[in-house]
This record gives C-alpha cells, structure tokens and sequence, in this order.
C-alpha cells in the first residue's frame, strides 16, 4: 500500500503542479479564454492565490516525505489539496459547470486517499 501511496501522491503532484503553475504563470483573460470562464468570478489575485495553493500543495506531497524533514506535512498538504477541490466543486455547481464536476471529484477522492494512508495506517 505504500508504493500505491506513493504513486498516488506523485500523480497528484504533477496535477497540481502543472494545473497551479499555469494559474500562476497566465493572464486571467487567457485563463477564461482557454475554457476556465470560473476565472472570470475572481479577482486576478485570488487567481493567484490559487495557483499558489496547488504548487505549494503538490510540493508539500513529496518534498517532505523525500527530504524525511517534516513528513507530517504530507498528508496535511492532501486534506489541503482535497478541501481546495471541494471548494472547486462549489463554484462549478454554483456556475452550472456540472461537466467540469469529474475532475474535481476525482482529485478529491486521491488527496483524500493519500491523507488518510499517512495519517492512519501506512504513516512515516
């Protein structure tokens, strides 16, 4: 179970790394424009931020467990990851977005899978 946690959690990593850094990297107007029109309901900065959130969250699954400094900021970084992907779930009901639903939820099962391995039974 591990090894599965394992590569859980560096699938997600690279999800969240990928989709944070382009949050961070892009203009909110070719965020909306390339199909992300939820963008559009938030301030540039709060686009940010959330950007932010996902690499720091997809940093905190791996570079603690590698590095043996603070691991316990694994699975806090999941249910951290999770709870965004709730919120991201919100605004997509809100917006009547349901399609966009399945990613989320699926994000959310696997943050919430690696959170209860390594608080629970397959800790560092």
């Amino acid at each position: 179970m591990n090894i599965v946690l394992w590569v859980i959690a560096a699938l997600l990593a690279a999800a969240f790394l990928m989709a944070g850094a382009m949050k961070l990297i892009q203009p909110r107007e070719k965020l909306i424009a390339s199909g992300m029109g939820w963008a559009g309901d938030f301030p540039p900065a709060a686009v940010k931020a959330i950007g932010a959130v996902e690499v720091l969250g997809a940093i905190g699954l791996i570079l603690p467990a590698v590095t043996g400094i603070a691991p316990v900021l694994v699975p806090l970084a999941a249910t951290g990851l999770a709870l965004t992907m709730a919120g991201a779930m919100v605004v997509h009901v809100r917006r009547g977005e349901f399609p966009a639903l399945a990613p989320n939820v699926v994000l959310l099962v696997l943050a919430a899978v690696v959170a209860w391995g390594r608080f629970g039974p397959y800790a560092f």
